[in-house]
């Protein structure tokens, strides 16, 4: 981007000092020479000005000033008498005229120089390159833009220089009807916009997530400046740790289900027993003559109820080991803790754990992933149940609640009564590596906590009194992540102003 001035423009021609000294070589002649009845000597400040605006130096400035007021005073001498009143205010006015000159000239040259130093800022900013920049104006042209942002959507200097570079164009039609619709009028009301994220096409066709943020350069102003910053890199980092997170997850399913194993071996062997005790009654009743078909029925429809129970028990073990990407969908999360239990039941039998739950009636819905969520719940079942192994006196008792919040979320809390933790130690809990367990690689609640603000919610851990610990986490309803993930005119009842 070439910035340039007009004073800096004006000063670059060589010819200039040579003007100003033939400029005051003349007026010395004619001021010493001719008998005029005027301040010839006034013209002196067109010398001042020529050296202030070739020179742009105090020093200098302040000598030549020096040399038209000594050429004023050397003309009056040579000229006149000091007894020659009308001459005499000639010659003051003239010198007063040079100084409010001078005076005017350093003044300028100061203004001058800041000027060029803010300019020689942006120049910098803009030639250094660390951020696109373009100039723009509200019919859509684009009037400069640097190095930077022409990389960004791979057009060159010439593309720039023809016109062929719209803002416009270069914006998808989706973000298009956003930007003339709700941005523009923005600018032009407020005359800047906050930084927000969205596309530009590239000169191939393919397209370059950026942020933007913008600002006309005068109020009411037809144009203005936008610095752009490439997302790319670090959309592609965001999707690489999602995909990291993603799979941490589901090694830690896979750990939690193979230590649940016999647990679950147990819990699907239970009504496959029932199954098979069922059909031997049905069996009997149709030796018996005659047959009790009543007693039959009875019987087949328990071995199809158990076939059914141990079914379930087997697409939830499927859904905590498959891998497959998250999927936010609308659920019950009551229904998914009782699910949830009834994994974990075997496990909580045998280590003596009493578990109650105090689940609100008509809780709203969450929107999430189902397995992702159901998986925090049973690690901090686990977690808790585990904990209260090594407890030796009092009761084992495990305490799973839900509540509708204030804000129109769900609070889940589990609460044990098991050694409970160390309040130096609350946070750290939920530090990757970081564990009490001397077979547990510490892994668990991080994962927990990453799942539940990817949900949009908070869990944190707290001490329980009387004993014990809690572990809480709250989730937005369905219908606020619904309302955040629509725009804006959506979330107030305005009508629509852009598409998305």
């Amino acid at each position: 981007m070439d910035i340039k001035s007009p004073p800096a423009a004006f000063r670059a021609a060589p010819i200039l000092p040579f003007v100003a000294g033939a400029l005051a070589v003349a007026i010395f002649a004619i001021d010493t020479l001719v008998p005029l009845d005027s301040a010839i000597a006034a013209l002196y400040g067109i010398v001042v000005l020529l050296a202030a605006n070739y020179f742009q130096d105090r020093g200098v400035i302040l000598w030549v000033s020096a040399g038209c007021l000594a050429l004023t005073v050397l003309s009056f001498l040579v000229q006149h008498s000091l007894t020659a009143d009308a001459a005499l205010v000639r010659c003051l006015v003239s010198l007063l005229a040079i100084g409010a000159t001078t005076f005017l000239a350093l003044k300028n040259t100061r203004l001058y120089r800041d000027l060029a130093e803010r300019e020689a800022k942006i120049r910098r900013l803009a030639d250094a390159n660390i951020i696109g920049i373009f100039i723009w104006d509200f019919e859509g042209r684009i009037i400069e833009a640097n190095d930077a942002f022409l990389r960004m959507v791979g057009y060159d200097r010439e593309d720039l220089v023809s016109g062929r570079m719209r803002w416009t164009e270069l914006t998808p039609p989706e973000w298009r009807d956003r930007d003339e619709r709700r941005w523009v009028p923005e600018l032009k009301m407020t005359g800047s916009l906050r930084p927000f994220e969205k596309e530009y096409f590239r000169k191939d066709g393919s397209r370059v997530p950026v942020l933007i943020g913008a600002a006309t350069f005068e109020e009411d102003g037809n144009q203005g400046v936008a610095f752009v910053l490439d997302l790319t890199e670090r959309k592609r980092a965001e999707e690489t740790l999602r995909q990291l997170e993603s799979d941490l997850a589901h090694m830690n399913r896979l750990s939690v289900m193979g230590e649940l194993t016999a647990s679950l071996a147990h819990e699907i062997t239970q009504p496959i027993s029932s199954a098979r005790n069922n059909a031997r009654a049905a069996q009997n009743f149709l030796d018996m003559q005659p047959p009790d078909l009543g007693e039959v029925r009875e019987a087949l429809s328990c071995v199809v109820g158990d076939a059914d129970r141990a079914g379930d028990i087997v697409d939830r073990i499927r859904d905590q080991i498959k891998k497959a990407p998250p999927r936010k969908r609308r659920f019950d999360l009551n229904k998914a803790i009782n699910e949830v239990i009834v994994l974990a039941r075997s496990e909580i039998t045998k280590n003596g754990v009493s578990v109650q739950t105090r689940l609100t009636q008509g809780l709203a819905p969450v929107q999430g992933d189902r397995v992702q969520l159901q998986q925090v719940i049973l690690n901090l079942v686990l977690n808790a149940v585990e904990a209260m192994s090594a407890v030796e006196a009092g009761p084992r008792e495990l305490l799973i609640s839900t509540e509708q919040t204030e804000a129109n979320g769900v609070l889940v809390a589990v609460r044990d009564s098991g050694p409970g933790i160390d309040p130096e130690h609350v946070e750290r809990v939920f530090e990757a590596f970081y564990t009490t367990k001397s077979s547990g690689v510490g892994m668990g609640l991080a994962i927990c906590r990453s799942i539940i603000d990817a949900h949009g919610g908070r869990l944190w851990a707290d001490v329980s009194e009387p004993r014990g610990a809690v572990f809480q986490f709250t989730l937005p309803n369905a219908e606020a992540e619904l309302m955040n993930s629509l725009p804006a005119a959506y979330q107030t009842g305005e009508p629509r102003e852009d598409t998305l």
